[in-house]
């Protein structure tokens, strides 16, 4: 048995109230489970704040707290979700993320095995992503205070000169591309939440976006809008933008792509995937001459091989975002007047 097995038992041990104290059993939770995953020498300085330089750009910040039920589900779980969510958060601004921060909020009688599980996820995300935790808090609540964990995420970021992303770019005549298949993640959390069976396992797309973005913004420099539409799905985000940028959008709903399971899952449960969440795409707004070559790039990434072209900004002064149906009709796709499904990121 090593030193941190007898200080704290991650197997059998669970979060209580020391733990949040500032004494001695804080000091090793931080040492033995935090810094022992994360490090990496920013974080490693030990100091309440990080220390590093920045290139030259104009920075971009952004925090989101994510409180998501279950913490587990098929395809990630909150650690990973954390680092994704504001990964994109920062490279929605057109920015290349930097830097990561972390706080913790733990109920007392959390299980150390699962909190150890939930750091290493953050560790390989943001491994993966090539972006570090360089800096976190640990704060623990009374059992019954909490739900098991909540994580709030910063990520820094910089933007390059010559790029200038805002919803309020929106221009009619420019087309709308999407990153790939909707509602995955929303139905991924939603079927493990409720122990759903279906006939093959919904993962959730969650993921990080920026070498997609880079690679993007490397082609056409000059994209107007990009967006991640999570909570309120690819319906809450297009609504979003065209209220901003007072335009409107028409879709055509056949160019939308949503797989066959989530579909039928959708469908099942009463769910119109145009409003479930996603965690692992992007909505693009561009000139309509640079559409097919910002395709041809997004196809040739992991996270955006079913790129399509799904319609247009046009002129509307009630900005309202329309949808040709499958019937040749049209119909209005509107903002929900509540939330279909909550506790998803």
């Amino acid at each position: 048995m090593n030193k941190m097995d007898e200080t704290v038992s991650f197997r059998t041990g669970s979060v209580d109230m020391t733990h949040g104290g500032g004494g001695r059993a804080m000091a090793e939770l931080i040492r033995d489970l935090f810094h022992r995953h994360l490090s990496n020498p920013i974080l490693d300085q030990g100091h309440d704040a990080a220390l590093f330089g920045v290139p030259a750009g104009r920075l971009v910040l952004s925090t989101d707290g994510h409180v998501i039920s279950p913490l587990f589900f098929p395809g990630g779980d909150i650690g990973s979700l954390a680092v994704h969510g504001t990964v994109n958060d920062v490279a929605m601004a057109g920015a290349r993320p930097l830097y990561l921060t972390a706080g913790f909020i733990l109920e007392e009688g959390f299980p150390l095995a699962d909190l150890e599980r939930i750091v290493m996820s953050m560790a390989r995300a943001a491994d993966e992503a090539g972006v570090p935790i360089v800096t976190g808090d640990t704060k623990v609540v009374e059992k019954g205070k909490g739900d098991g964990v909540f994580i709030t995420t910063t990520g820094l970021g910089v933007v390059p000169d010559g790029v200038h992303i805002a919803a309020e770019k929106a221009r009619p005549g420019q087309a709308i591309l999407l990153s790939g298949s909707i509602g995955d993640h929303g139905v991924a959390i939603l079927s493990s939440r409720e122990n759903l069976e279906f006939e093959t396992v919904i993962r959730s797309d969650s993921a990080a976006l920026h070498t997609l973005v880079a690679d993007m913004i490397h082609e056409v420099p000059g994209i107007s809008v990009l967006r991640d539409p999570t909570r309120g799905g690819l319906a809450a985000t297009l609504n979003e933008i065209a209220r901003a940028a007072g335009t409107g959008m028409l879709l055509d709903e056949a160019a939308i792509p949503v797989k066959p399971d989530v579909a039928a899952a959708c469908e099942l449960l009463g769910l119109d995937p145009l409003y479930v969440a996603n965690e692992g795409k992007l909505i693009c707004l561009c000139e309509a001459a640079d559409a097919e070559r910002l395709l041809a790039v997004m196809r040739r990434h992991p996270h955006g091989a079913d790129a399509a072209l799904i319609g247009e900004v046009v002129e509307d002064d009630n900005a309202l975002v329309r949808m040709r149906t499958g019937f040749g009709g049209q119909r209005v796709v509107d903002w929900l007047a509540g939330e279909q499904l909550p506790r998803i990121c």
